[in-house]
């Protein structure tokens, strides 16, 4: 039986609203389908003028053209560098908060608005909480077209096995013109932050989806009501 997690998704990205936005501030605004009912919380309340003079920056041109629709301003990071706030999805959630992103294809600028911003946070449904990260999510690993072949072979050298992502028409290109290879692995050796290191030493590699370290907290829905997980507190 299929279960609809979109009110779930709902519930967590209303949670984190109401948590942490405030009149005035300037957001990063994420991608994907519980950050899809963030941009629809802030909406509905620049329109009722529960919240007023807020500006996104948005991960995606998908993300901007919604924002477009809905009516949420938008500015970029040449004229704010340094952001209040970021929210935004998450792929996976361990118990320390880091984070698998990028099923989304987004998350090269994810990672640059999350970094960009004074304090990052997440929303997710339950199913998102995993004991380690890859669990059950690859890894998004953003590739330049010419390194390709090179990419896949020192991955698959280091134990990853990569697979090009595609779109049903061809391969998945990101906003960026490149590539994603979904990359899984079976023995992490409980060192995330060594595997990322190692990501970034493939040349032809842009960017991965492990957010270490990034999140301040996490807003999950549960069935029995919305979790607020703290970086640096113990989630059971």
């Amino acid at each position: 039986m299929t279960v609809d997690l979109e009110p779930l998704k709902r519930e967590a990205a209303e949670a984190a609203i109401e948590a942490e936005v405030r009149s005035g501030m300037v957001l990063g605004l994420g991608t994907g389908s519980t950050a899809a009912w963030l941009l629809e919380g802030l909406a509905r309340r620049l329109s009722d003028g529960t919240l007023s003079e807020l500006a996104g920056v948005p991960t995606s041109e998908r993300t901007a053209q919604r924002c477009r629709e809905l009516g949420i301003p938008l500015i970029g990071l040449e004229r704010r560098p340094i952001l209040d706030l970021a929210i935004d999805g998450a792929d996976e959630i361990a118990p320390d908060l880091s984070l698998i992103k990028g099923l989304g294809g987004s998350h090269l600028r994810e990672k640059v608005v999350a970094r960009s911003a004074e304090r990052f946070v997440v929303a997710a449904d339950e199913t998102k909480l995993v004991s380690r990260l890859g669990e059950r999510a690859p890894v998004p690993v953003e590739v330049i077209p010419f390194a390709r072949p090179l990419c896949e072979r020192l991955l698959a050298a280091d134990g990853w096995r990569p697979v090009l992502r595609g779109d049903g028409d061809g391969p998945w290109i990101t906003d960026e013109g490149n590539l994603i290879l979904d990359c899984r692995r079976d023995d992490w050796g409980g060192d995330p932050a060594g595997l990322a290191a190692g990501l970034h030493e493939i040349p032809g590699v842009v960017e991965h989806g492990l957010f270490l370290g990034m999140a301040a907290a996490a807003y999950v829905a549960c069935a029995d009501g919305v979790r607020v997980l703290q970086a640096g507190v113990d989630a059971g």
